[in-house]
């Protein structure tokens, strides 16, 4: 690496498709060896009677399967929102793959009742031979391979949807394995090995398609992130500075991605322009360090909108004006007010007034009494807390 490339920064959106890119070629070169194995492995099934293997080669190609859902994924979450998916295509992958995973059970079954069939009609049985044994070895090492592949890249981009896919390659190489023990068994003359075998890799086979539908079902009717999740998010957003605290924490999501909502506690006292950086400074710490959260919506509060009186009756500031403005018409001071700040706490509007200097040139007897003018027309207002001036 050059030294004058060294300082930059790569951007969000530059991270974003590096990202994509890598998901892309990972999860590419994890489907073309699928495809080979599950092609290879179904051939060598039939031709040399491993009905194990047959089975592991189904299992190959449900990886392909959901290697092709990832792939979908990563284009379709990539792609943009548009006027009909305002919040982008995300729940296409979840459809897709409630549908993927109940084609998994169903092929399971098939496998199953055809391998224990076979277990009840041992004339029935196959007796495997050499090359299953070579198909299933080289399945193992490669599907480790792509395994430790993966997750390098999962690891890199902080991807769940990647890591579920390196377990998948893993999982391939487990069932490759029974395969393996099946068929020596079946070859040292215990027939029924294979087939027990073929219905242990079923099982598996069916694990996924479940884990799949079910995963992307409970996500269909907005089931949150995991609980620990949750919590490392609220210590993430306690950490930003100025955020008080949080209450009403929401997530959902949507494909790859989770969406977060979030009530935070600044202070009352702050700027709007303040608390905006404030929500700002939350929402992009968290798209930051969480890779699946893709959009959280900041809601500012003064105060625990679940602890005080809530402010609705209050007037807004013209009315108020209005009216302050007939009651302290007798106070010549009011006419020079340079500025008015109003502070919604409580149930009660505090004002704030800012008077020229001049007004009391340094009189503090004289600062006091008008104090206490403005203090009676509070008093006369129930909907106003407190008045302070201040001088300029």
């Amino acid at each position: 690496m050059s030294h004058a490339h060294h300082h930059h920064q790569p951007t969000a959106a530059e991270q974003n498709s590096a990202r994509y890119r890598e998901t892309i070629k990972v999860t590419l070169v994890g489907s073309v060896v699928d495809l080979l194995l599950g092609v290879a492995k179904i051939t060598v099934g039939f031709m040399s009677h491993s009905q194990a293997l047959i089975a592991d080669g189904i299992h190959s190609l449900s990886d392909l399967a959901t290697d092709a859902i990832v792939l979908y994924a990563a284009k379709h979450s990539h792609q943009e929102a548009d006027a009909e998916h305002p919040y982008g295509h995300g729940r296409i992958e979840t459809v897709a793959t409630v549908g993927l995973g109940f084609a998994l059970i169903a092929v399971a079954i098939g496998i199953s009742i055809d391998a224990i069939d076979r277990l009840f009609h041992p004339e029935a049985l196959w007796v495997p031979g050499m090359w299953a044994l070579v198909v299933a070895g080289i399945s193992i090492v490669s599907k480790e391979m792509i395994y430790h592949y993966t997750m390098r890249a999962a690891k890199k981009f902080r991807s769940n949807m990647l890591k579920a896919n390196a377990w998948h390659s893993r999982s391939d190489a487990i069932s490759s394995v029974i395969v393996v023990i099946g068929l020596i068994g079946s070859m040292a003359g215990l027939t029924y090995l294979d087939a027990v075998a073929a219905v242990v890799v079923a099982f598996m086979v069916a694990k996924i398609g479940w884990d799949l539908a079910w995963h992307s079902l409970r996500e269909l009717i907005d089931t949150g992130l995991a609980a620990e999740i949750v919590e490392q998010i609220r210590n993430t957003i306690l950490n930003v500075d100025g955020v008080k605290t949080l209450h009403i924490l929401r997530t959902r999501l949507m494909g790859g991605e989770a969406l977060v909502d979030v009530h935070i506690l600044v202070d009352p006292q702050v700027s709007v322009s303040e608390g905006h950086q404030i929500s700002e400074t939350v929402r992009q710490t968290l798209i930051k360090d969480y890779e699946e959260v893709s959009d959280v919506m900041v809601h500012i509060d003064p105060e625990d909108d679940e602890l005080h009186i809530p402010n609705a009756n209050l007037p807004l500031r013209e009315a108020l004006l209005a009216k302050l403005g007939g009651i302290w018409a007798d106070i010549a001071e009011a006419k020079q007010i340079d500025d008015i700040t109003l502070h919604y706490l409580q149930g009660k509007i505090d004002v704030e007034l800012l008077l020229p200097l001049s007004v009391i040139a340094h009189d503090q007897a004289k600062g006091e009494e008008l104090s206490r003018r403005f203090d009676r027309v509070a008093d006369s207002l129930s909907e106003i807390g407190h008045i302070k001036l201040y001088y300029h």
